[in-house]
């Protein structure tokens, strides 16, 4: 059973990853998403491909990525490769639906998580792992929900379904994502309307390769 003292600390630690979230949001207007394949986890040829393009990316600036999670044994050393080998990357998880992605998800280290769908249950797991779980909204309701459970970052997705349905004006000291199609070239639009930052999902990694209009923006934004 928790302690008044241990809910106190749990507070503290998930302030200060939120703080350090949110700051790295001030710049870097976009995380990148890619899902990997049985061929990316199998494939050596695939995997040093996907490498070179992000050590690229690095190099201009990049550092908001974060993998999609799936159930799968090759996983957790796919990512421990990637978090070993790029240590500037700002490196989370992607699409958590169960414990077990928290879990693998603290094993290897990484900074942040984000829910696919709206799950109470896996915030409150996640938070008395002092592990920061972004999650995912899909309704007014499930927003009220967050809100009510004290979540300062939250992603809408699809956020195209909700664009006229939640107004960002509305909630104060909250900062919001935007996920769901996205493309780099979304990224004037949706902060405009006041999202902290936006998604990348297929439009930025598909078929082992990099959209290289984030190269260029990414060259002209941060250079």
């Amino acid at each position: 059973m928790q302690t008044i003292s241990d809910l106190k600390k749990s507070d503290y630690f998930k302030k200060i990853k939120n703080d350090f979230f949110s700051k790295k949001l001030e710049r870097r207007s976009f995380f990148l998403l890619i899902k990997p394949t049985k061929n990316i986890y199998t494939n050596v040829v695939n995997r040093k491909l996907i490498e070179k393009q992000i050590e690229q990316l690095i190099k201009v600036g990049f550092i908001n990525l974060e993998i999609s999670w799936s159930d799968n044994e090759n996983w957790v050393n796919y990512v421990s490769n990637l978090k070993r080998k790029f240590p500037k990357l700002y490196l989370g998880s992607a699409s958590i639906v169960s414990k077990k992605g928290i879990d693998e998800s603290i094993k290897i280290g990484l900074k942040y998580s984000m829910m696919k769908f709206w799950d109470k249950n896996l915030l409150n797991y996640s938070n008395s792992k002092n592990h920061l779980l972004i999650p995912g909204i899909n309704n007014l309701k499930e927003l009220k929900e967050a809100v009510g459970l004290n979540c300062k970052i939250i992603k809408i997705y699809p956020v195209k379904d909700n664009i006229q349905l939640i107004n960002l004006c509305q909630y104060k000291n909250i900062e919001f994502i935007a996920a769901g199609g996205l493309s780099i070239s979304d990224i004037p639009f949706y902060k405009s309307l006041g999202y902290k930052a936006i998604v990348i999902g297929d439009k930025g990694f598909k078929k082992k390769v990099i959209d290289p209009k984030i190269y260029e923006w990414l060259k002209k934004t941060l250079n």
